[in-house]
């Protein structure tokens, strides 16, 4: 079996990468700053030590690693956008340097290929309606800026037996870990309690569908992904239509929110759909909501 070292296996996102390339038949190793939680993934799972160090001397991690998914990321709980809190610096020299610091590592180890997991922060604010990977990158948030650097700085080392691609990943829905919240765990709470809930829209795709890219990138022909960007996003929806649905599984009669404005900058995904991906559409995005709606009701 492959092996594949996933750093920051733990979070929210790279538990979805873990669980499907277990189920994909990949032999996975988690690297991360604190040992795994008992029984938080569905099999067995390798662990090292891991973290954002630019001065750590961390390559004995990538021993007999065929594969690096670098998932981790440094931020302020509960924040991207603004995770760098009140230590810039910080923030930059951990997601930025560290980054690169790994990259280097996994070159120099032997590591085939590296994914790394971008955002669409990397557009900033003033990109078109639809921006597709040869859109201007103008970052306007630390956050972007440091994925992009991040972003050239693997490229650069594409080449000499070492094959890179960088997703960049709009917003993340799905179930959480065992004893952890999912992200709209708050929304359906204050919309069930009959709290106001304000109107928000924004660009989601299922955990499991970014695992698929991740996938994708890892078994494609090197000559189709190789040194490149890949955007993952799959539906423009917000809190009305999520409660909605919500709405419907409970039964709830509660006010939903007033509809949103519909000028939200969306990710054309063409470049990854022309290489076979298929995320689960709004089919998904309901059917994973009337799966929370229940955990929730049985809590």
């Amino acid at each position: 079996m492959t092996r594949v070292l996933v750093s920051g296996g733990t979070g929210f996102v790279g538990r979805f990468i873990v669980e499907h390339l277990l189920g994909s038949g990949y032999r996975v190793t988690v690297g991360g700053r604190s040992q795994l939680p008992e029984d938080f993934f569905s099999q067995p799972v390798s662990y090292v030590p891991l973290r954002l160090d630019p001065d750590a001397d961390q390559i004995a991690a990538f021993d007999n690693i065929y594969y690096f998914v670098h998932a981790a990321f440094e931020h302020v709980e509960g924040k991207y956008r603004g995770g760098e809190g009140d230590d810039p610096e910080g923030f930059r020299r951990a997601n930025l340097d560290g980054s690169v610091r790994l990259f280097e590592e996994a070159r120099a180890a032997g590591v085939r290929r590296c994914v790394f997991l971008s955002s669409r922060a990397v557009y900033g604010e003033r990109s078109p309606p639809v921006v597709d990977e040869a859109s201007p990158a103008e970052p306007d948030t630390l956050y972007g800026s440091v994925k992009l650097a991040a972003e050239d700085a693997l490229k650069a080392m594409t080449g000499h037996g070492l094959v890179t691609a960088s997703l960049r990943v709009t917003g993340v829905y799905g179930p959480a870990g065992p004893g952890r919240k999912h992200k709209w765990s708050k929304l359906f709470h204050d919309y069930l309690s009959g709290r106001p809930v304000e109107s928000r829209v924004g660009t989601e795709v299922h955990g499991d569908d970014v695992a698929a890219a991740v996938r994708l990138m890892l078994e494609a022909d090197p000559a189709n992904v190789s040194g490149q960007i890949f955007n993952v996003s799959d539906v423009l929806t917000g809190n009305r239509e999520i409660l909605s649905i919500l709405q419907a599984a409970t039964g709830c009669c509660h006010s939903l929110p007033a509809a949103e404005r519909g000028d939200f900058k969306e990710m054309s995904t063409a470049k990854l759909r022309a290489l076979g991906w298929r995320p689960g559409g709004r089919d998904r995005l309901a059917a994973t909501i009337r799966a929370l709606a229940g955990a929730a009701q049985m809590e």
